[in-house]
């Protein structure tokens, strides 16, 4: 990311006089799963969140840094059961920087909610349906400021 470069997406927490913790670097972010929040941790300068100088600009999956990647980590992360050659569950970690990816919103395009109630005429009509219609795409602006790291747990 360094050598294509790429932003930083984190701002830096600067260095406090308190015990057990440390300052950390602008970062970029790496979105996982949270089943790989133990081998993350045995990473040589691991830095936990809680030991973060200052919490009052952590987001709420953050879990911690090493050198230039601030960790997020949530179950939803991507996880593909058996995906190895091994038999091992598969997982992407997503390491991403400013503008790696943006959201392109259509112009001119209403969004529309839309309600179908229920007719009691009859036992056919006793459903309803309820629908969200938007126009949007998401695109990856940048190839070289997001990379797809692919590993397993040991």
């Amino acid at each position: 990311m360094i050598g294509n470069d790429a932003k930083t997406l984190m701002s830096m927490v600067e260095a406090q006089n308190k015990f057990g913790t440390g300052p950390v670097r602008n970062a970029y972010l790496a979105l996982g799963h949270t089943d790989l929040s133990t081998d993350i941790e045995n990473v040589a300068n691991f830095l936990s969140a809680s030991q973060y100088p200052s919490q009052s600009n952590l987001l709420e999956a953050e879990y911690g840094n090493v050198k230039n990647f601030r960790f997020m980590l949530s179950s939803l992360g991507s996880k593909v059961p058996n995906g190895s050659g091994l038999g091992n569950n598969l997982y992407n970690l997503f390491c991403v920087a400013v503008e790696a990816y943006g959201c392109v919103y259509q112009d001119g395009y209403k969004d529309q909610l839309i309600f179908r109630p229920a007719i009691y005429d009859g036992p056919l009509a006793q459903n309803f349906s309820l629908g969200y219609k938007f126009a949007y795409a998401a695109r990856i602006l940048n190839d070289a400021w997001i990379n797809n790291l692919q590993c397993t747990v040991v």
